[in-house]
């Protein structure tokens, strides 16, 4: 996945100052983004405080770890019901 140029910290930033009464386009041409980029940051960190932007990411590794570990354990068992029913 691409690497943002902007941390959430400046995107909580960013959508404060549209929050705050700047227009999605100005703010668009003023920190050169899309505005399909700028709906996607307010749809994902809309309403968000930096602490729960920090949380929602912390959150969404842990998950992608656990997904991980039982993708493995998933394939530990076929594995071992696979070579346990060549035995038989």
């Amino acid at each position: 996945m691409k690497r943002s140029r902007f941390s959430d910290e400046q995107i909580i930033g960013i959508l404060k100052e549209h929050q705050a009464g700047m227009s999605a386009a100005d703010l668009c041409r003023k920190y050169g983004i899309s505005d399909a980029t700028f709906y996607t940051w307010r749809k994902k960190f809309g309403g968000m405080d930096v602490s729960d932007a920090k949380r929602l990411k912390a959150l969404e590794e842990e998950n992608a770890k656990l997904k991980k570990l039982l993708a493995e354990s998933v394939l530990d068992v076929s594995t071992l019901r696979e070579m346990l029913g060549k035995n038989f």
